[in-house]
């Protein structure tokens, strides 16, 4: 199940494989990017129940991935749409408001790590230095408000955060599962229907590719789709990076398939993958700490990419 355990995780730097749509153990990463209409920018002014048969507990390391696994879970019935009322946590409002920082350091960088936090937008340390895992934490809380999300903390976002007066959730409200929700591009942790974390992240473009197999030299194609639908998580590896078919990944927990959550040096404020749900390495060195995604957990993937028909 997740667990409540500190966010401040030290960041473990070791060298794992990659993920596609179509074959197990290749590797995501080939930075395909797409068309997306911006929203309100800092320059201007401007579902679901879960299952309820959650896992195990215990995190299996896996030293080689098996050389067959189980069918990714396609079976399980989709979370019902009409959502239960329930009970979102109440946040004041700032008395006295962000400075809008933009991405500099000093203390008042620091009152907006603890106010992201307090949000429920993970960062590594709020130390008051302007690290990647505070511009990842500033860009989910503005895809989530509907604000451009470029990542530095302007003046409309301060304003926002300052403003907030109730806790963000993702749309699971039962059961302990990994949400991810391909239309805000967010990763969220629910544990007994409460969200507990928020993470940005980049998933599959749906953009058909055709590449060169890193490993093979072979020609590779493929559809970079990361799929909706309720599954687990059946594999993982825990020892760093991984080099894969297409590309390098870290430290994966696999979900359907060979697509995963893992760590990536890239995640933007776009669809960029070839499938996978890409998270920042300090983000996955947390996960694997505090043992917040076991094997076994579920996985809901919905929504459709930004941009994308209905």
């Amino acid at each position: 199940m997740l667990h409540r355990r500190s966010p401040f995780a030290a960041l473990a730097l070791v060298v794992l494989a990659g993920c596609s749509s179509t074959t197990i153990g290749a590797t995501d990463e080939t930075d395909l990017q797409t068309e997306v209409t911006p929203p309100a920018s800092d320059d201007a002014t401007t579902s679901v129940a879960t299952t309820e048969d959650i896992v195990s507990d215990t995190t299996v390391a896996i030293t080689e991935p098996p050389t067959t696994t189980a069918p990714p879970t396609t079976t399980l019935p989709p979370p019902p749409v009409t959502l239960p009322e329930r009970d979102i946590p109440v946040i004041a409002p700032m008395a006295e408001p962000l400075v809008a920082v933009g991405t500099s350091n000093g203390d008042a960088t620091a009152r907006a790590q603890w106010r992201l936090l307090e949000l429920g937008f993970w960062l590594r340390d709020p130390n008051g230095r302007y690290e990647q895992t505070t511009q990842q934490a500033v860009m989910a809380f503005q895809k989530y408000a509907g604000l451009e999300a470029d990542g530095s903390l302007g003046p409309i976002t301060a304003a926002a955060l300052s403003q907030a007066d109730a806790r963000p959730s993702g749309a699971s409200t039962a059961g302990t599962l990994v949400e991810v929700d391909k239309t805000k591009q967010l990763v969220f942790f629910v544990e007994n229907g409460v969200t507990k974390w928020i993470l940005n992240t980049s998933t599959g473009t749906e953009v058909p590719y055709d590449t060169i197999n890193k490993n093979t030299g072979a020609p590779e194609s493929g559809d970079s789709v990361t799929r909706p639908g309720v599954f687990d998580v059946n594999r993982q590896r825990e020892e760093g990076w991984w080099a894969g078919d297409l590309g390098e990944i870290y430290r994966p927990k696999y979900f359907d398939g060979g697509i995963a959550l893992h760590g990536s040096n890239y995640i933007p404020n776009y669809p960029a993958s070839h499938g996978c749900v890409r998270l920042s390495t300090a983000a996955m060195d947390w996960i694997w700490e505090t043992d917040l995604v076991p094997m076994g957990t579920t996985v809901w993937v919905h929504g459709q990419i930004p941009g994308a028909s209905a």
